[in-house]
């Protein structure tokens, strides 16, 4: 006998979309269960009627940021948990910062597909883990793997030949992450250059650039990392990039907790 809930939590897994299994684990309704999926709702089972809407907002921002939680509605104890497809990271660029990056963001859970027009450096060789390793220009990588909102964009080579054809297909794409190699000089003149070609500050405001996060990273390796911080950051919705240390309360923190609370 098919158990509705398993065949669509399968579904969302085969079809590779967002969604969310949802379980009542105290209160009146406990063992109660529903599938949502994140663009059609509730696909399978119910949800308790008078927490149904709250439940479901909550389950969107906590699908979003591909987070799990228990959270409480009066006297009931919910418990979302979130089915998320892999990641995707479409990294331009077959560069020395590339080839750290591709494997990490591998070992990271993320489907790793890395594209660069120079045949000698994009080889099998040198990124022999990688999901995908395409020998052309970002049109023929965008054609292959259309960018959604799973999508995370990394401009690895300081050539305008690669940046200008990736800018112009995710402008209006909501990717969850837009990242581009090079100074901050070499930012600002990115910026302008996009203003130029009628980008709006809120969506110069997605790029992160100069990319990465500030560790003080010297080698290609140490870049790489402080490039997957900074995207893992942006993938789950939360942390600050500072130490650990000398932080109060919950590393991770439940909805509606301060930093500095127990």
């Amino acid at each position: 006998m098919v158990n509705p809930i398993l065949d669509a939590v399968r579904r969302l897994a085969d079809d590779e979309r967002l969604g969310a299994l949802v379980t009542v684990i105290a209160g009146p309704d406990t063992g109660t269960k529903a599938v949502v999926d994140a663009d059609a709702g509730v696909v399978a089972g119910k949800l308790p009627a008078d927490i149904a809407d709250d439940v479901l907002a909550d389950a969107g921002e906590l699908m979003d940021h591909e987070r799990s939680r228990a959270l409480d509605y009066g006297d009931t104890r919910v418990f979302i948990e979130t089915v998320a497809p892999p990641p995707v990271l479409l990294a331009f660029g077959a560069g020395h910062i590339t080839q750290p990056l591709s494997r990490m963001a591998k070992e990271a859970g993320f489907r790793v597909v890395v594209g660069d027009a120079r045949a000698a450096w994009a080889t099998a060789e040198r990124f022999p883990e990688v999901d995908h390793l395409i020998v052309g220009w970002p049109d023929v990588v965008l054609e292959a793997f259309p960018p959604d909102r799973r999508t995370y964009v990394a401009l690895l080579s300081h050539d305008a030949r690669f940046e200008e054809p990736v800018f112009a297909a995710i402008r209006d794409v909501p990717v969850r992450y837009i990242g581009a190699m090079g100074s901050r000089r070499t930012h600002r003149a990115r910026l302008e250059r996009l203003r130029g070609r009628g980008w709006s500050e809120e969506q110069l405001e997605r790029i992160h650039g100069p990319i990465g996060i500030d560790i003080g990273a010297e080698t290609p390796a140490e870049t790489a990392i402080a490039i997957l911080a900074e995207m893992i950051k942006v993938r789950y919705g939360h942390g600050t990039g500072e130490p650990l240390r000398g932080v109060e309360g919950r590393i991770h923190r439940q909805r509606g907790e301060e930093a500095g609370t127990e």
